[in-house]
């Protein structure tokens, strides 16, 4: 495989980055007013799609009838919803999806089967199909439409999230493009997680589908908010080739690979940023594990437990809570070999405590941002996870959410 790309960032980029994408959003009455809750993705041509869906067994209308219209590997567009999940609704949720699907491809000209749909918001309710049928025609895709997309999408974010890199690959150069929501109900093997990304690469539609999921395997599944995962989460993934770059496959994906890690590292650690009523960011790095399983139940779990969350919210340098989370993690652990530093200052060494400025440390525990780097000193595979503190305002966002 070829050397990693070279790309840089576009300055306020988003879906619509890439050639031939364009988007836009309307206020439908969907669950709140006065705000744009139904928005459109569309490409000028046909594209290689494919998608990483929720692990969740209780999966969304939307899920279910996007795997449906994802079979054949192609797509045209997305519709998108805020407000309602059109979870645990039945028979009726599935067609009132694929009635969706029917709106947007009316409206654009195009096969219902070419058009894939996600839906977010509270369970257990039915999407109001009037409205949204009313609503779908005063879409009005655009360039410029990728930051209203991106803002249609939000439930309890705070702010929106989105990303587009330019890479160059032999010369030719091609543009990845994403946005994303998640806030709450997040947890490794998806949460609350919507993500769209689209390419103006063509790519070979097999390893379209592997790189993505490698891809989101070590971004998005290692955050977590709160351990919770979701009927709803789905990463899209759309290439519609406008780019007239030579077709990437796997003997020449590694340049795509990287510049797709990128931007979906660079949103899952916003999305741990504003996890609900987080005041911090907890990034966190295990080395020297047995195997890179392990690495990665070790993190996972550290991200997970309420002990730590609470720790870091309150900026407690209670190390321990960290110690005992990997020790009932599953990974393999000899806790003689084990280390732990915070931001940056050692607290544990091979199983005992290291001297530290417990003052200093305190101080620093009090930033925006939490680095916890534990060795095991078993091995050599590592790897990194992100989430947040836990805070009073979790709870109360969390306990007035239907209402």
């Amino acid at each position: 495989m070829e050397n990693p790309t070279s790309f840089h960032v576009i300055e306020s980029g988003g879906v619509c980055s890439p050639l031939g994408f364009t988007a836009g959003a309307v206020g439908a009455g969907i669950k709140y007013e006065g705000r744009d809750d139904l928005a459109l993705l569309l490409s000028d041509a046909p594209c290689v799609a494919t998608a990483v869906f929720t692990r969740n067994a209780v999966q969304a209308s939307a899920v279910q009838v996007s795997r449906r219209h994802l079979q054949d590997s192609c797509a045209r567009a997305i519709i998108a919803n805020s407000g309602c999940a059109n979870a645990c609704t039945g028979d009726r949720g599935l067609a009132d999806a694929e009635a969706v699907c029917g709106f947007a491809a009316e409206s654009i000209g195009i096969k219902p089967e070419d058009v894939l749909i996600a839906s977010t918001g509270v369970v257990g309710t039915y999407l109001p199909l009037d409205r949204m049928k009313t609503a779908v025609p005063r879409i009005s895709p655009a360039p410029s439409g990728g930051h209203a997309f991106a803002r249609a999408i939000m439930t309890t974010d705070t702010v929106s999230k989105e990303i587009a890199v330019s890479a160059t690959v032999g010369g030719q150069t091609f543009t990845i493009g994403a946005a994303a929501k998640g806030s709450g109900m997040i947890h490794p093997d998806m949460g609350t997680l919507l993500v769209f990304i689209t390419t103006d690469a063509a790519v070979q539609p097999t390893f379209l589908r592997e790189s993505l999921g490698r891809v989101v395997d070590k971004t998005f599944n290692m955050v977590s908010i709160d351990g919770d995962t979701s009927p709803s989460d789905t990463v899209f993934l759309l290439a519609n080739g406008r780019s007239n770059v030579r077709p990437i496959e796997a003997s020449s994906g590694a340049s795509f690979e990287t510049a797709l890690h990128y931007v979906c590292e660079t949103l899952a650690i916003e999305i741990a940023s504003d996890g609900e009523g987080a005041g911090k960011l907890i990034e966190i790095h295990v080395r020297e594990a047995i195997s890179e399983g392990d690495a990665r139940l070790a993190a996972r779990t550290i991200s997970t437990s309420p002990l730590v969350k609470a720790a870091v919210h309150g900026a407690d340098p209670n190390w321990g809570r960290v110690a005992t989370a990997i020790g009932r993690s599953g990974a393999r652990v000899d806790a003689s070999c084990m280390g732990i530093l915070l931001n940056g200052v050692e607290v544990m060494r091979q199983g005992l405590p290291a001297p530290y400025d417990e003052a200093l440390l305190v101080s620093s525990l009090k930033g925006d941002k939490t680095t916890i780097e534990v060795t095991l000193g078993l091995g050599s595979s590592r790897a990194t996870a992100w989430g947040c503190d836990l805070s009073e305002d979790y709870v109360t966002i969390n306990s007035s959410y239907t209402s």
